[in-house]
């Protein structure tokens, strides 16, 4: 009778112990992490990419503090890809096949946002664009799978040629990189100004490699042409150099000059005191915001990193405010929920509510166009004013004319 109630006694225990450990496993998994593999350009592009990163980091530690999303915390998993496709497309593999992640985000440069992105296609992954701009992404090239937060080429050439249609200038000059970014750049910009001021003249067109422009004999170029205004799509070195150079011998006196991201912090702080001066341009002003979302947004990124934002820093945070908005909506991590969420999905995000359009998948965040200057030292946008991005978008029609392959 003792060894049967030994044997009770022991066989009870057990299941107790059983019962506490499928308890917490139950528990673990409950509090598993949502992962979304992070892709970006961290070592060859450090000074753009770490901001987007903080950026990301802020959203989350928010989200996470709230609760997580769909009861669990997310959490991102950063890789970096050297700013090569070959190797984005191998670290996308590995995140979805051996991570688990819901979905892949991030790239800056567009040629390896272009590879993810038909790498979503063919794996039936959902990808988000954070930062590429090149129209193809969500146009001829567009798919079922890839959405775009930040504001397009189309979209931001749009409202430069909006400002350059006031002008008395006729005669115009680009400058660009030579890849699908800068090409979407120039040709936004020249079908924009075109249809808004059908006399201007497009006189001459330069195409430097990325990150290895002549600044000289673009500057050369540029003058020989003797046009009333510039157009300048060039980013990163390539700017600073340019800028540099164009002042030095005289390129942008007397001559109006359109830029192109030029107004970012990322791109004007570099040049301290020798920032243009009188260059519209998009960009992002963090430092005249006095209150709102744009407000709170910087007074945290600040408080957090003790540093100033700049503008990957504002998408990084808009990246991961809109995968948990999706995640929400979907109440999943299912790849076909998840898609179906993000069409027509809106966001409440510092810059005001974004939607991400059913007919291309583009969101309708917009951006700040302004006049550049030096102030205390350092260049900044003045005269700024944000513009939606709804209102620089194609109809539905032309979406379909422009994106036969995704209809």
């Amino acid at each position: 009778m003792k060894r049967k109630n030994t044997r009770a006694a022991l066989l009870a225990a057990v299941s107790l112990t059983m019962s506490a450990l499928l308890g917490s496993a139950g528990s673990a998994v409950a509090a598993d992490a949502i992962k979304i593999g992070e892709i970006n350009h961290y070592k060859r592009l450090a000074a753009f990419a770490e901001p987007y990163k903080k950026g990301i980091e802020l959203a989350l530690s928010e989200i996470n503090d709230a609760g997580g999303v769909i009861g669990q915390p997310l959490e991102f998993i950063f890789r970096d890809d050297q700013g090569k496709p070959g190797e984005a497309i191998k670290i996308a593999e590995e995140l979805v096949n051996r991570e688990g992640v819901a979905m892949i985000t991030g790239s800056i440069l567009s040629n390896v946002g272009m590879a993810l992105s038909s790498f979503a296609a063919e794996k039936k992954v959902i990808y988000l664009a954070a930062e590429p701009l090149a129209d193809g992404l969500v146009w001829e090239k567009g798919n079922d799978y890839t959405f775009r937060l930040r504001s397009s080429t189309y979209m931001q050439a749009s409202m430069l040629a909006e400002e350059a249609a006031k002008s008395d200038a006729v005669k115009y000059a680009t400058i660009a990189p030579n890849y699908a970014y800068g090409k979407d750049a120039v040709a936004a910009f020249k079908q924009a100004l075109l249809a808004l001021k059908p006399d201007v003249e497009f006189v001459t067109e330069q195409w430097p490699g990325v990150f290895k422009i002549d600044a000289g004999a673009e500057v050369q170029a540029l003058e020989r042409a003797k046009p009333d205004a510039i157009y300048n799509v060039t980013f990163g070195s390539d700017v600073a150099k340019f800028v540099r150079e164009g002042t030095t011998r005289g390129l942008f006196d007397g001559r109006e000059v359109y830029g192109l991201l030029t107004g970012e912090p990322e791109y004007l702080e570099p040049l301290a005191d020798e920032a243009p001066e009188g260059w519209t341009v998009t960009g992002y002003p963090w430092y005249d915001f006095q209150d709102g979302a744009n407000k709170t947004f910087v007074d945290a990124y600040q408080a957090k990193f003790e540093e100033s934002p700049k503008l990957g820093s504002l998408v990084g945070y808009m990246t991961a405010q809109s995968i948990a908005a999706a995640i929400d909506r979907a109440e999943s991590v299912d790849t076909e929920k998840l898609r179906q969420a993000f069409i027509g999905l809106e966001v409440d995000t510092p810059v005001g509510r974004i939607t991400y359009r059913e007919q291309d998948h583009q969101s309708t965040m917009g951006a700040f166009v302004g006049k550049t200057t030096v102030r205390d030292g350092g260049g900044v946008m003045v005269d700024w004013s944000y513009r939606d991005g709804a209102n620089y978008l194609p109809s539905d029609e032309e979406v379909a004319q422009l994106r036969p392959a995704a209809q």
